[in-house]
């Protein structure tokens, strides 16, 4: 699990832990977030109980900076939530298993802003094509502008659809009842 973050030692994990770790890692390179991300939720989803914040620092060996970061965006994400332990004034924190939460929290707070963002770019891109001088030049970038337009409109479209299948979708559960299939 080596990164260009600073690693202090940290114990090796069971073969199976750093897999599954790595698991994570690549998924949330996927999503274009960070390493620690990935190697932090990987650590809880792994783990036979909640962590607290000391444990994930000794466990990855990554910085105190890494961990409180990564533990804010996961709960901003839904992706981990905190879980009373009696007796301690710690907290401790454990993964979210649902895959319709995960996956919710995600769109709600990633992709929908840069939805909403994109839009007023847009807007922006549309202002400053009148003021292109060159006909051809013009006609160009409108035309490119018009197909980010067209992608736009249908992001939003689906935006929708998708947030109904995740809310609602046999798709995350654990089993399908026989005779259907998912596509």
């Amino acid at each position: 699990m080596q990164s260009n973050e600073q690693r202090t030692s940290a114990p090796s994990l069971p073969a199976w832990q750093a897999s599954m770790v790595e698991v994570f890692v690549r998924a949330a390179a996927l999503v274009g977030l960070p390493r620690s991300i990935g190697e932090i939720y990987g650590i809880l989803f792994c783990a036979e109980r909640a962590l607290t914040f000391d444990d994930l620092v000794a466990r990855l060996g990554i910085s105190r900076g890494s961990v409180s970061q990564g533990l804010k965006l996961l709960r901003q994400l839904g992706a981990v939530k905190l879980h009373y332990v009696a007796g301690s004034r710690k907290d401790h924190y454990q993964p979210e298993l649902s895959m319709q939460r995960l996956a919710s929290g995600f769109v709600r707070d990633q992709f929908t802003p840069h939805l909403e963002s994109g839009a007023a770019r847009l807007q922006q891109v549309e202002a400053q094509l009148a003021t292109e001088t060159d006909p051809q030049l013009r006609e160009h970038a409108a035309q490119r502008l018009n197909t980010l337009l067209t992608w736009q409109r249908r992001a939003q479209k689906l935006l929708p659809v998708v947030m109904a299948v995740l809310s609602g979708s046999q798709l995350f559960q654990s089993e399908v009842p026989a005779g259907e299939e998912i596509i």
